[in-house]
């Protein structure tokens, strides 16, 4: 009967959890509706904000445009969701710390919630890099670099591809300090080991660049570099498990 006893709460007390977890995630995707409700009358505007560094810089006579039908209704649509969704983040991580506070110790937690916090700031701060000094220099090479009797025109949905694509992997790529600390406060691996391996990631910084941006050079090396730098801040900061 003890033993009855004991299984029936630790099932009570999964369930109890497991619905918790629900209900939270359920006020997440509640959260999301929100921001893309109120983000949807102001579609267009949000995607002109997206799309300044390239139309500020566009030659005279040179514009934007949309070759497909449904596009230029889909694409600020698409656009205002990622948005949504980035905005919501802070609040997923807020409603996991929630869940999952109650179980950690003093410690941990001490330790986790300005992770957490360095995380979301590091990541809106790739972002910020991409579009504010990346996407600027990128876009007036490739303007000056076209022949002059190519009147340069970009379809408006493979530009928000391209910015989505160059803004997240700058996005992740800025979270290497919390990696890389991560490794080495958990003993996963050593701090000496990484530094002796250094060469070997640098190579794997610019591969990874290659594989996460578009297949131009500059992107690749706007990517990789700051990888570098942002490693070398991970392992100053960092030091062995005792």
């Amino acid at each position: 009967m003890a033993l009855r006893s004991k299984i029936k709460t630790a099932k009570d007390s999964i369930s109890s959890h497991l619905l918790e977890l629900r209900s939270r995630l359920i006020r997440v995707l509640i959260c999301l509706g929100v921001f893309t409700i109120i983000g949807l009358p102001f579609a267009s505007e949000i995607y002109t904000f997206v799309a300044t560094p390239l139309i500020s810089i566009l030659p005279e006579g040179s514009s934007m445009i949309a070759t497909g039908v449904s596009t230029p209704f889909m694409t600020p649509i698409k656009l205002t969701l990622f948005v949504a969704l980035l905005m919501t983040m802070p609040y997923f991580f807020y409603q996991i710390w929630m869940f999952a506070a109650p179980g950690l110790y003093l410690k941990e937690k001490s330790f986790l919630l300005p992770l957490m916090i360095t995380s979301i700031c590091l990541f809106v701060t790739g972002i910020a890099f991409a579009y504010y000094i990346v996407c600027p220099i990128i876009f007036s090479f490739f303007i000056k670099a076209a022949p002059e009797s190519i009147l340069v025109m970009t379809d408006i949905s493979q530009y928000l591809n391209f910015m989505l694509s160059l803004t997240l992997a700058f996005g992740i790529v800025f979270e290497m300090p919390v990696a890389t600390y991560l490794l080495i406060k958990s003993g996963v691996v050593k701090k000496d080991s990484l530094i002796k391996a250094r060469p070997y990631l640098v190579v794997m910084f610019f591969i990874i660049g290659m594989l996460l941006t578009p297949p131009d050079v500059f992107s690749q090396l706007f990517l990789a570099i700051p990888m570098w730098l942002l490693f070398e801040l991970g392992l100053l900061i960092s030091s062995d498990k005792k």
